[in-house]
């Protein structure tokens, strides 16, 4: 079963209606003992990464999600708190990834957030990915990016620049965009880590 954090900072709903959409049986987890009851992690989030990491520590959950040996998806800010710092309150986050979350101001001369769809190319053969386009269509809103590196680059979309749109590091996975308003690449993303 899958175990959605639910601290405060997280997309909730849609992401609750898309799992009700797939079946796919979930439950929610408040505090750190409640994680051994689900065999696999969504860490949801929007808004600030600082303010989530806070949010985080004040729960007790920061470390024992380092501690994590399930597979863990972070989505949109959830993914940028599996990284090592975020510029948006610079703030230190998770450090399970040795990535940086940056701002798009001052980096690219488009619009910031960056909103709507994009294409999204995944390499390194993440099973996140399995049975979806190399070059499907995802839904994405942000202005803060986390740095592509060949390494833990899963997928990559180029907005101005070439960011990371997913990263891994073994059982930790991310994804900046939304797969629950993904249409049907984000419900097979979804499945997917189900499956994981």
């Amino acid at each position: 079963m899958t175990g959605i954090i639910n601290y405060g900072a997280g997309n909730i709903f849609s992401l609750t209606a898309a799992l009700d959409r797939l079946t796919i049986p979930y439950g929610m987890i408040q505090t750190e003992s409640e994680l051994e009851a689900y065999d696999r992690i969504i860490i949801p989030g929007v808004g600030h990464a600082g303010a989530a990491m806070r949010k985080l520590q004040a729960t007790g959950l920061a470390e024992s999600i380092r501690l994590l040996k399930k597979p863990v998806l972070g989505i949109c800010v959830g993914m940028q708190l599996l990284t090592a710092y975020s510029e948006e309150g610079d703030s230190p986050l998770l450090e399970i990834i040795p990535l940086k979350t940056l701002h798009f101001e001052k980096r690219i001369a488009k619009k910031v957030p960056h909103m709507g769809w994009n294409q999204v190319f995944h390499e390194n053969r993440s099973a996140l990915f399995a049975d979806i386009k190399k070059d499907a269509y995802f839904y994405f809103v942000h202005s803060y990016f986390i740095e592509y590196n060949a390494t833990f680059t899963a997928a990559f979309t180029d907005y101005g620049l070439k960011f990371s749109a997913s990263i891994q590091d073994g059982n930790f996975y991310g994804v900046q965009f939304h797969p629950e308003k993904s249409g049907e690449a984000g419900e097979r993303l979804l499945l997917n880590f189900s499956n994981l």
